[in-house]
């Protein structure tokens, strides 16, 4: 019958707790990011104007239809072979893990904004506002809480994709883990406790979401 043993999973505790800051790192340089830069794109998309919305759908349709493993990897050992500039693997993982969100991200921008009913926009020409301003004051405000739940969604999927990092050699969570088990022969053990540190790092910001959309929709 088989033991568990969590002793040396406890005396490397500093090993996890390392790799877990760096997940929460890059989980939320990512995020930032990938919210920044799909906002843009999601107005460009949105806007009408040719020019701009093609090579904004292109962008899109590239990091959503790639295999984010393929991406950072991509951005590791490929983008230095064209540019000459080798970047770290956590600066590789950053870059493709925001792009690949800032795609997802514009999507739900673009969805969001196209699910407004057309008298608001109606309403707000009327009044003589331009396309920023009737965007800002009355389409936004009411597309954004539509939006929670997907952004909430795309959040929890990029905590767990941080995980894809260790591939590249980034002494994220995963990668730690990986070392422990091979260190200690101990895969249940370390795993199980991984498990439960991503349940800790991640839910607390599914509750939080759940909390602003309750109170978006109480003021609305």
């Amino acid at each position: 019958m088989y033991q568990p043993d969590f002793t040396d999973i406890l005396l490397n505790v500093d090993l996890l707790a390392r790799g877990a800051w760096i997940t929460i790192a890059l989980w939320a340089i990512a995020f930032a990011f990938g919210l920044a830069v799909g906002l843009g794109l999601g107005l460009v998309r949105s806007s009408g104007n040719r020019w701009l919305s093609l090579p904004a759908a292109a962008y899109v349709e590239v990091f959503r239809n790639t295999p984010v493993l393929v991406q950072l990897v991509w951005f590791y050992y490929a983008f230095p072979v064209l540019t000459g500039w080798q970047m770290s693997g956590f600066t590789a993982a950053a870059l493709g893990l925001a792009l690949n969100t800032s795609a997802y991200c514009a999507e739900i921008y673009r969805g969001g904004i196209a699910s407004i009913a057309r008298g608001q926009w109606e309403a707000g020409r009327a009044l003589g506002m331009g396309w920023a301003r009737l965007m800002r004051r009355i389409i936004l405000p009411q597309a954004v809480r539509r939006m929670i739940p997907a952004f909430t969604n795309r959040g929890i999927e990029l905590g767990k994709m941080t995980a894809i990092a260790s591939v590249i050699a980034v002494h994220e969570l995963m990668y730690e883990a990986r070392l422990l088990s091979s260190q200690t022969f101990r895969p249940l053990e370390v795993f199980t406790v991984i498990a439960v540190i991503y349940f800790i790092v991640i839910y607390p910001g599914t509750l939080l979401s759940y909390r602003i959309e309750a109170r978006m929709a109480r003021r609305s």
